[in-house]
């Protein structure tokens, strides 16, 4: 099962670049556990669950020109992608609530 999180921000700096450098990520039970390497395009990361149980992934991606970061959930299994996207939009309203503009959630 995939679920798109789709973040409109306020212009300003890259939110997916603020969330791979923040070391308050891990409080909300989230990990970076991939990031983009240097000299290739498109800035992307790979965050993960740390709860016991916690199935699943989100990979992110920056959009600059439009100000949406846009986040794809892959849960494999029997796993459900609420504990994820529920840590996620928990950690991003408690640091970035002044950039966030819209949070879409679309289940497919």
């Amino acid at each position: 099962m995939q679920t798109i999180l789709q973040v409109v921000c306020s212009k300003g700096e890259s939110l997916r670049e603020r969330i791979v450098k923040d070391s308050k990520l891990g409080d909300s039970n989230l990990k970076v556990v991939k990031k983009q390497q240097p000299g290739r395009p498109h800035g992307w990361a790979k965050i993960v669950s740390t709860q016991p149980g916690g199935r699943g992934a989100l990979n992110i991606l920056w959009d600059a020109n439009s100000n949406i970061l846009l986040c794809r959930v892959v849960n494999r299994g029997a796993g459900r992608p609420n504990w994820i996207v529920a840590d996620f939009v928990d950690y991003l309203l408690a640091h970035f609530r002044r950039r966030i503009e819209a949070v879409n959630i679309v289940p497919r």
